[in-house]
């Protein structure tokens, strides 16, 4: 694992690892999603069997996984897989609650009245990755905050094995967050569905979760005749940590993200040369012996980094800068670092709160800006699968105090007929 003890290479390297995916290949996967999209557009449910047999290596026929399906998966998980499925769901419908934004109403001197009024969606689409892998988790922290909305209907789109199977514990997350449209596509053809519509499958108004880099493109391309929630690049932490901190708590943490995908990235700032090279030791000493020993290695070899740094002021300005999608503090006094941090998307506060709480059951969404995004934007909510309509209403005495000023304005901004709309209003 790269070790860098100077803060300029440091801000050349964090550059490098944030814009890990903005490659020229990224203009072939263009030209490959916008293949597929536009004969899901064209050829509906057809392309959608060709697209999954060609990728997923299955018929989709039957689309759609029967109530009894959802149900029985359920059933069949044990007592404590349930137990924790609950645990969590409970936690995060809490937290979810309290997103729900206010509409509000103001009222003016002259009688007029001017509102803000929220509303949900109608239909959402939400995309749980599949495959050889298994995302309750992803199931609750998406369908719970549209539920939360109040959006009318959810259909979940996830890819099966090459069966077609999806996996049961996502199916009964499914279940027990009141979902009954569960579709075993994937892939941009699964967006593309969801964004157009088939026979078969309702054309949504917003689509969430998080997918591989033709599943985000497919995102990004719909755009506009859909709502998304965001183009998710892959997980990355940043730790910040002084002496204090354990360096095995350290390095686990680090690993944690490292096994997600030989794209991750796991980044440790540190006040303590000593601390730096046991964190790099005993993160070799762990993966020898993980179960996916490959993609932590890709993963920590192109993507990892240390950097020793001067002082705190020097790892939360590089912090900062690198606007990480998960940060940790693990120092003496976290709450003191946490004032100088101005952009993450999730804060993990002290050695008792890894990164893992936040996935699974903390209450928060674990769908969270990458690569820098968190500069200027949060976590997936309860405001993504809604909208908010301005309502205005003034009388004749609450226009006529105000006319002049908007004539003004219109005659400023060369409106002939904007500024006329106003003025004919009191010829008479």
């Amino acid at each position: 694992m790269k070790i860098i003890n100077d803060k300029k290479d440091a801000i050349k390297e964090l550059k490098r690892i944030s814009s890990r995916t903005n490659s020229e290949n990224n203009k072939k996967i263009n030209k490959i999603v916008e293949k597929i999209l536009l004969e899901v557009k064209t050829n509906g449910d057809a392309a959608i069997e060709k697209y999954t047999k060609k990728f997923d290596g299955y018929n989709p026929k039957p689309m759609r996984v029967s109530t009894n399906d959802l149900k029985n998966a359920w059933d069949e998980i044990d007592s404590d897989l349930k137990r924790s499925l609950k645990v969590a769901h409970n936690r995060i419908k809490k937290f979810h609650e309290k997103e729900i934004p206010p509409s509000f109403t103001i009222e003016g001197k002259h009688g007029d009245i001017v509102q803000r009024k929220w509303r949900p969606v109608k239909k959402a689409g939400i995309y749980i990755p599949g495959g050889r892998a298994a995302y309750p988790s992803t199931v609750l922290m998406n369908a719970i905050p549209a539920t939360v909305a109040g959006v009318d209907e959810i259909i979940m789109v996830s890819p099966g094995n090459k069966e077609g199977i999806i996996n049961k514990t996502v199916l009964a997350a499914a279940h027990l967050s009141g979902i009954n449209k569960v579709l075993r596509i994937g892939g941009a053809q699964a967006i593309g569905a969801l964004a157009f519509g088939t026979n078969q499958i309702d054309k949504v108004d917003v689509i969430s979760g998080p997918g591989n880099i033709y599943v985000t493109t497919a995102k990004k391309l719909i755009y506009g005749s859909t709502g998304i929630d965001s183009l998710a690049g892959p997980s990355e932490i940043l730790i910040i940590a002084d002496e204090t901190a354990q360096s095995t708590h350290i390095a686990s943490d680090l690993l944690a993200q490292a096994e997600h995908d030989p794209l991750a990235s796991s980044i440790l700032l540190t006040t303590s040369k000593e601390q730096a090279t046991e964190v790099s030791e005993e993160l070799y000493k762990k993966i020898n012996d993980h179960p996916r020993k490959e993609i932590c290695l890709q993963s920590i070899k192109n993507w990892g980094l240390i950097v020793i740094c001067e002082n705190y002021q020097s790892c939360i300005e590089l912090s900062n800068n690198f606007a990480p999608e998960h940060l940790e503090i693990l120092a003496y006094d976290p709450k003191k670092i946490l004032e100088g941090i101005e952009n993450a998307g999730a804060i993990f506060l002290g050695k008792w709160t890894p990164e893992a709480v936040g996935d699974y059951l903390a209450g928060p969404n674990h769908t969270l800006p990458t690569s820098g995004n968190s500069r200027f934007s949060g976590s997936l909510g309860v405001e993504t699968f809604m909208k908010n309509t301005s309502i205005i209403e003034f009388n004749e005495e609450s226009l006529k105090v105000n006319c002049l000023d908007i004539i003004n304005l219109a005659k400023s901004e060369g409106l002939h007929s904007h500024a006329n709309s106003v003025q004919i209003r009191f010829k008479n």
